[in-house]
Formats: C-alpha cells, structure tokens, sequence
C-alpha cells in the first residue's frame, strides 16, 4: 500500500471516529416545540443565551449537564466547537459583566429530561442510548 492509501484510510478513520463522536449525545426539546432540527450555530446559540426566544415566542430555557460528564464535554466540543474552559471563560465574563447567568445542570440524562419535559422552552441534551420515551420530549436533528 502506498504513501498516500495510507493516509487516506487514515484520514478515513479519523473522519469516523469524529463523525461517531459527535452522536454520543440528542438534543431534546419539550414535545410541542415545532423546531424538528439545528444547525449547530443555533444550538451554540441557544445554550450560550444568545437566542432567547423559539421561533413560537416561548422562552429558551437550556439545560447543561454538570460540568464532569463526559456528555457535556462532547456536547460543549460539537455544537460550540470550543473547549469547557473557553465556554466557563464566556460564562464568567457574562456573569461578571451582569450580562447573563449559565444554563442550569442536571445530574445526569434523566434529570435533563425531566426538566425538559417540565418546561415549555426546554432544551437539552443527553447521553445518545438515554431512553427518552415515557418523557414528554422529542429529539431535534443536529446539522452543520
């Protein structure tokens, strides 16, 4: 196999190891919001609370999950494209500058998903093999 086979089954590979990293988590949303999928730019957006408002004029109200589960490392890696320091960085300059408090957290996918259920404006996301059925919520599809 030449140089160059090489490299592209590797680049091969680690395309797949990247594409199968980022569906190790769903994006959850109460069950009557009309949003079927995002872009990951809106979702950054919805979790960095940037965007306020759905699309139906309820309130945005994210969830993360706490700071140490792997979950929200790839989640915070995928959607933000940007490591859990910067993300805290942003965090604590928004608090500091009286701008915005971060999303609550959940102790894990089932507490995420009751909190979705329970809030009208509700987004979260969970582990990608979390069952979601007995909650009221839906799953979004996340693009590019």
């Amino acid at each position: 196999m030449s140089i160059r086979n090489c490299l592209t089954a590797g680049m091969l590979v680690l395309a797949l190891a990247v594409s199968a990293a980022a569906q190790n988590f769903r994006i959850v949303v109460y069950e009557s919001n009309p949003t079927a999928s995002l872009t990951k730019a809106e979702a950054s957006d919805l979790f960095l609370k940037k965007t306020v408002k759905w699309k139906n004029g309820a309130e945005v109200q994210p969830v993360d999950q706490k700071a140490s589960s792997a979950v929200r490392a790839e989640f915070t890696q995928a959607v933000h494209g940007k490591s859990m320091a910067a993300v805290q960085s942003y965090w604590q300059q928004q608090i500091f500058s009286g701008r915005g408090v971060p999303p609550q957290e959940a102790a894990g996918d089932r507490a995420v998903l009751e909190w979705v259920q329970n809030n009208v404006g509700g987004i979260g996301y969970v582990s990608a093999d979390a069952p979601v059925s007995g909650f009221n919520v839906k799953t979004v599809t996340l693009g590019e």
